[in-house]
């Protein structure tokens, strides 16, 4: 009996073309492997900043990402820390220390727009209650609760426009309030450094590092007497406030500054 073998080559997926080779498999695509950087003549080095905070301490930093290596700051330590070679350390402090000035390109920053409202008060009665802005009426009512004032009057509205890490000097003659025997006018003479602009949340702060008012009481033969403030601080934007209270020597009566400020850009 003839048994007959019978093989099927079929849904094996595999192709049979008489007559010519097989085809040679393909070769996988080459992958070249990246050789890590010798960072054997690396450092770490920590740069210290004196002048420069908020956001301008941020711009500082970013202009160093111009050296393509490591960075880590820290504002609240007024830290930068540096991972790279000693040559590229030395330049990054060359241009922190040339940056890290008052009235530097990365100190001056956002402008700010400051409003002192000036208030005189007075211990004697009033014989007729004197308007006060809308805004100014809580303050009013605070000071008359938290000390002897029984009349708090506007003497005068002094808007500024600041700059960011600049230094702004005015000076100013005060209006005459009310003709007071002897003194022949006052003038003003302010000096304000805001250091910073920082975003907390939805609320801008400004943060001063100095705010001097001087006031200069002269009579009517030119001579003077000065008395004035000087306070520093944070400042919050759409919150006023009362800086005070600055008493004249001869006078009835302290002064206190009303402060608001907006940051504009």
């Amino acid at each position: 009996m003839r048994i007959s073998t019978i093989i099927f080559i079929a849904s094996l997926g595999v192709s049979v073309a008489y007559g010519q080779p097989p085809a040679a498999a393909a070769k996988p695509a080459e992958t070249k492997t990246q050789q890590p950087e010798d960072q054997s003549q690396y450092e770490a080095e920590v740069i210290h900043v004196k002048t420069l905070y908020g956001d301008s301490f941020d711009r500082l930093v970013n202009m160093l990402s111009v050296f393509n290596v490591r960075v880590r700051s820290d504002q609240q330590m007024r830290t930068i820390v540096v991972f790279a070679p000693k040559n590229v350390v030395d330049q990054m402090r060359k241009v922190v220390a040339e940056l890290d000035t008052p009235g530097s390109e990365a100190a001056i920053g956002r402008n700010i727009e400051m409003t002192m409202t000036f208030l005189r008060c007075s211990t004697r009665a009033p014989a007729a209650m004197t308007a006060l802005p809308d805004d100014m009426e809580p303050v009013a009512r605070q000071l008359r609760l938290a000390t002897q004032c029984k009349d708090v009057r506007v003497w005068d509205v002094v808007p500024l426009r600041l700059q960011e890490g600049k230094e702004t000097t005015e000076d100013i003659q005060m209006p005459i309030l009310d003709p007071t025997p002897g003194i022949r006018k006052t003038l003003l003479h302010m000096r304000i450094r805001p250091d910073s602009a920082t975003r907390k949340g939805a609320i801008w702060s400004v943060s001063l590092r100095e705010m001097s008012l001087t006031f200069a009481v002269y009579d009517i033969q030119e001579h003077f007497q000065n008395f004035g403030l000087n306070t520093s601080g944070d400042f919050p934007e759409g919150q006023k406030t009362v800086l005070g209270k600055i008493s004249e020597t001869e006078n009835d009566g302290p002064i206190f500054v009303v402060v608001s400020l907006k940051v504009l850009d």
